[in-house]
């Protein structure tokens, strides 16, 4: 990302709740109990999975995978956005900013990508259960997950190395965090190379991926109308009905912020956008997977020292 020579941004003033002075309280409230909530759920399953040996099933293996994402995409912006709500001046150094930036978008992809994976995993688990464990062996799970976080590093890197950015002076960013889309609307170079580069990684982390689960519950679904008895249909619809709210929230909400016309888009409904998918989402992951889930219930039963 470039600068321009003469005028030289060196830090961005990060406007977050300061136009809302009267929900600073109130938001700073919130985003702090959404953040210990993210840290506390998503850390309990990751303790979980790791002790309770009925959980080291492939489900479970991509589910620690998630809420370790989770844990680390809350961290890379939250308290960054909780320390600026009471700041008059949220000032945020430029390499601050793009550090932020490139590693919010590394785990979004990864979420992302991570999400698609889990969906081939029920699939398999519902379509062809006989074969499930041959398929989904161990080696094949650690190399998904290993693409999900390969595959999200190398086009990040790939879309941070092609922004072509200058910055004449302006340096007021109307969002909580550094978000690229906010950072590309106040450079004064020509944006059009870097918003076609936005979208083409866009296609591939979040519209291919998302039509992927589509394929996938597809397949469930046909799977599912195979099934004779009625229990036997609502226990294979229970196995992934926790998985496709997930989706439907976090897919719903990115979508929205990165596959439309950028001169369709509002500065304030972005950043609340944002807040819905960056800190919401990675809360709502663990009590969405666990708040109906028997194994999940058995294991915190065990961990605590009660009979499950």
């Amino acid at each position: 990302m470039e600068a321009n020579d003469t005028s030289m941004v060196l830090e961005f003033l990060i406007i977050g709740i300061s136009n809302y002075p009267e929900w600073r309280v109130t938001f700073f409230t919130l985003l702090l109990l959404t953040y210990l909530t993210t840290l506390l759920g998503n850390s309990l399953i990751v303790v979980l999975i790791r002790l309770d040996s009925r959980l080291h099933t492939p489900m479970y293996f991509f589910l620690g995978n998630l809420s370790f994402l989770d844990l680390c995409y809350a961290t890379a912006s939250i308290p960054q956005a909780l320390v600026h709500c009471f700041s008059a001046y949220p000032l945020l150094p430029y390499p601050c900013c793009f550090a932020q930036m490139s590693v919010s978008l590394f785990l979004a992809s990864a979420e992302c990508l991570l999400l698609a994976v889990m969906a081939y995993d029920r699939m398999v688990a519902i379509g062809d259960p006989l074969r499930y464990t041959l398929v989904m062996s161990r080696p094949v799970c650690v190399w998904l997950a290993t693409f999900s976080w390969g595959a999200s590093l190398t086009l990040t890197i790939m879309l941070i190395s092609s922004l072509r950015l200058r910055f004449c002076g302006a340096n007021v960013l109307n969002h909580f965090v550094c978000e690229i889309l906010s950072l590309i609307k106040l450079a004064c170079s020509n944006t059009h190379l870097n918003e076609l580069m936005i979208l083409a990684t866009s296609f591939f982390t979040l519209l291919l991926p998302f039509l992927f689960i589509l394929l996938s519950y597809a397949r469930i679904a046909a799977a599912v109308l195979r099934i004779h008895s009625a229990r036997g249909r609502l226990k294979a619809v229970s196995t992934c009905g926790s998985h496709l709210v997930v989706v439907t929230i976090f897919y719903g909400a990115a979508i929205s912020m990165y596959m439309k016309p950028q001169s369709k888009s509002s500065s304030d409904q972005d950043k609340f956008i944002s807040v819905f998918y960056g800190a919401l989402t990675p809360m709502l992951n663990p009590l969405i997977y666990s708040l109906r889930n028997k194994d999940v219930k058995g294991a915190i039963k065990k961990v605590m020292g009660k009979k499950a």
